[in-house]
């Protein structure tokens, strides 16, 4: 295992701990309301500061940018760590067990270590850039469907951005008509991940954030996976409009939902 990639399990296994032993009593946890539908935890804090902490007793020169805790500029900017600390925290504050620690690395620039951790499962999806993706040390690839027919779908209702539901409804109906069934779990991160195993063979979702996609991004290319965006091109960092999937289903689920959105979804 990569050193850098074995101190991100750790982090991330260091914050499954926090997580989960807050998980024990969820009448002690607080949650407060920091954007419309959105909700943080003293958990997420309390796994965020883990993490930087366990990363930066290894690398104390690297950047840091965190969902909760914000960025910290280190004298090395070559390397950039983007940490969801909590990814599905609605499901956590509910008792849904389904969520996860997000970790990924970019190393000048380019996305290099990543880790999803189930910390309920105990599953732990790793990838390294150029040696593959693993799930608890076995290799991963991507489902291979190259027609929407038969696949199961997961995705992300837009519950922060709730001004597109027209335009997403639309591009629901558009493949959900094609598909055996589409799913919608709470954790993009776990979604991700899931599409890397070849769990869901696809996933689509509106208004990501870089800590929400980075670490599955890697998983799924990885794998043998393809991420889009809506107009089928490469702004997804910066729009958040995800596709993923195999390279021929990512196509076939663009040209579906491509004539359902808003211009300002295909930007």
């Amino acid at each position: 295992m990569h050193p850098m990639l074995n101190i991100a399990v750790r982090a991330a296994r260091n914050a499954g701990k926090v997580i989960l032993r807050a998980s024990e009593d969820l009448s002690r946890v607080e949650a407060q309301q920091k954007g419309s539908n959105d909700f943080v935890t003293n958990v997420d804090k309390d796994a965020e500061a883990i993490i930087r902490e366990t990363i930066l007793k290894a690398y104390p020169e690297h950047s840091i940018v965190g969902e909760e805790l914000g960025v910290t500029e280190g004298k090395d900017a070559d390397y950039q760590w983007i940490i969801d600390p909590l990814d599905g925290t609605t499901n956590f504050i509910k008792g849904i067990p389904h969520y996860a620690v997000s970790i990924a690395l970019k190393v000048k620039g380019r996305l290099d270590q990543a880790v999803i951790y189930d910390p309920v499962r105990s599953e732990l999806f790793t990838a390294s850039r150029g040696q593959g993706a693993q799930l608890n040390s076995m290799r991963l690839r991507v489902a291979k469907n190259n027609e929407i027919a038969g696949t199961v779908l997961a995705t992300g209702f837009p519950f922060k951005q709730k001004h597109h539901i027209d335009a997403y409804t639309d591009a629901f109906k558009a493949l959900f008509v094609h598909t055996a069934d589409i799913r919608r779990a709470g954790s993009a991160a776990l979604d991700m991940a899931y599409v890397a195993a070849g769990r869901i063979d696809g996933f689509f979702e509106i208004g990501l954030k870089p800590w929400d996609t980075a670490a599955g991004e890697l998983l799924i290319k990885e794998a043998g996976g393809m991420i889009t965006d809506f107009a089928g091109g490469t702004n997804y960092t910066k729009s958040g409009n995800i596709v993923c999937g195999s390279p021929k289903l990512c196509q076939q689920i663009v040209k579906e939902i491509r004539p359902t959105l808003t211009e300002s979804l295909l930007k």
